[in-house]
């Protein structure tokens, strides 16, 4: 298997550079120029050097004020949750109507395809919840009846042919096709369908205007993702976005016929800047070891992950390879894109609408409340607890990713109510003071010092925040 995915000779030393750490200043650059771009003044990117990245706040940030919203970099929804929710390919907002997406949720449920929260399976066995915050977790609760609804029902619910009362509160952007063709892709808007195909979904668009080498290899590829695991698709859209940046870079400075020569090198180190922000680690190296795998175990079990990965690389580069951008389809590179996911990524979630559709109802003047559950009330009870099912994925943020741990943060990832599409929102759990850190919790900082630390080992750290030392010195004694 290492075999096959060799480094050719002649890429290794472009493959060295896109994995050489990048010089502070031009990290310090790129950041400031982000900050700005997002329009979150109150906070910079510092280089600790304990730490890494850091933000910290150059102003002061009250309790539950905004301290940032920021733009996914690469996101994907998981495939487990596409049945249960229709969201747009680019920003993950909820589209349709209030009645598609019951009666699509309810169509696939009476079929027993509905995966409520399943999660995706992969061969390693880890788990594939991402980490985020509990602030940002669905839940809900309704009644636990589960009474199925004649098909004809729920098909004449979904194709827009029965109307629910006061959806009109509730409306959503009509879905629009993939510009590509294909039925995977669906957006709320002609900009995010542009956006989304200028920068990775061309060359991943299974469709007749796909630009991929090979739509059958492609089909192949997305094929074992959705078998093993579903963040092999992130890995590609990485590599995809890499190299659409690139064919850009590429033909401005043809168009511009600069004076001074560009090396292709220079060309793919500028556009793989973005990504090579991102703290990287290759993917069987810094996962750690589960508790299910033994640790004699422990080489054979990497090795496993290491061969995963190969395969899925040998689908994608027989799908999309680009010879100028050879050095991207490196299994080095590709495990440290994933790597890259693991110790850096946060759970992506979008609250249903869906499930402020049924509390509006509830909340409804007796008498209203009375006529519109007449109508509502089997549905809700046909959806059962999975009435507020949210849309759940992970991404890439370039700017969260740079906040580091505490077991006692000053700070949370938190989906207020204007909150409706897949951007990072971070907000002060309490008063921040100016040069201060911004910390946020990987996990349930309410957990036992052991299991914190034990959970905070994926992340490829030992957490010396002031709540864990004082639980050190407690648990020594």
């Amino acid at each position: 298997m290492d075999s096959l995915c060799k480094t050719n000779d002649n890429s290794a030393a472009e493959v060295a550079a896109l994995l050489s750490p990048v010089p502070v200043l031009q990290v310090q650059e790129y950041f400031n120029q982000l900050i700005t771009s997002r329009g979150c003044n109150g906070i910079e990117v510092k280089h600790n050097g304990s730490f890494g990245k850091c933000v910290y706040a150059n102003s002061e940030f009250q309790e539950d004020e905004l301290i940032l919203k920021d733009q996914i970099l690469v996101g994907m929804q998981h495939s487990s949750n596409k049945m249960d929710c229709l969201v747009c390919s680019f920003c993950f907002r909820f589209v349709g109507s209030i009645e598609k997406q019951i009666g699509r949720k309810l169509y696939f449920k009476n079929l027993g395809l509905s995966t409520c929260c399943d999660g995706d399976s992969s061969e390693s066995g880890e788990d594939e919840c991402m980490k985020g915050n509990d602030e940002q977790q669905c839940g809900g609760s309704s009644s636990n009846h589960n009474l199925p609804l004649p098909q004809e029902v729920v098909t004449s619910l979904m194709n827009g042919e029965m109307a629910l009362p006061h959806t009109d509160k509730f409306p959503l952007p009509s879905p629009l096709s993939c510009p590509g063709g294909c039925q995977e892709a669906i957006y709320c808007s002609g900009s995010c369908a542009e956006a989304d195909w200028e920068s990775s979904h061309s060359l991943l668009c299974t469709g007749e205007k796909s630009e991929s080498v090979s739509r059958d290899a492609l089909g192949e590829f997305i094929k074992h993702a959705n078998e093993t695991n579903d963040i092999f698709f992130l890995a590609a859209k990485v590599i995809a976005f890499t190299i659409l940046r690139y064919r850009k870079l590429k033909a401005e400075h043809v168009k511009e016929q600069a004076k001074q020569s560009v090396t292709k090198q220079s060309l793919l180190l500028e556009a793989w800047k973005p990504v090579s922000m991102g703290y990287k680690n290759r993917w069987w190296d810094c996962i750690a070891l589960p508790d299910d795998v033994d640790p004699s175990d422990e080489e054979a079990f990497r090795m496993q992950l290491k061969n995963l990965a190969c395969s899925s690389l040998e689908l994608l580069k027989t799908a999309i390879f680009d010879k100028e951008c050879e050095a991207l389809f490196s299994l080095d590179i590709y495990g440290n894109i994933i790597g890259m996911f693991e110790l850096n990524n946060l759970d992506l979630v979008v609250a249903s609408p869906v499930e402020d559709y049924f509390l509006y109802i509830d909340d409804l003047p007796d008498a209203e409340k009375e006529a519109a559950e007449e109508i509502t009330r089997p549905f809700l009870d046909a959806l059962g607890d999975e009435y507020s099912d949210c849309c759940q994925g992970t991404a890439f943020f370039p700017l969260q990713s740079c906040i580091n741990h505490s077991c006692c943060p000053n700070a949370k990832a938190f989906k207020r109510e204007e909150d409706r599409d897949g951007q990072a929102v971070i907000i002060a759990s309490r008063r921040i003071s100016k040069n201060e850190e911004v910390t946020i919790s990987y996990i349930d900082e309410e957990l036992p010092y052991k299991e914190r630390q034990a959970l905070l080992a994926d992340y490829g750290f030992t957490c010396k925040c002031p709540k864990c030392l004082q639980d050190s010195s407690v648990a020594s004694l």
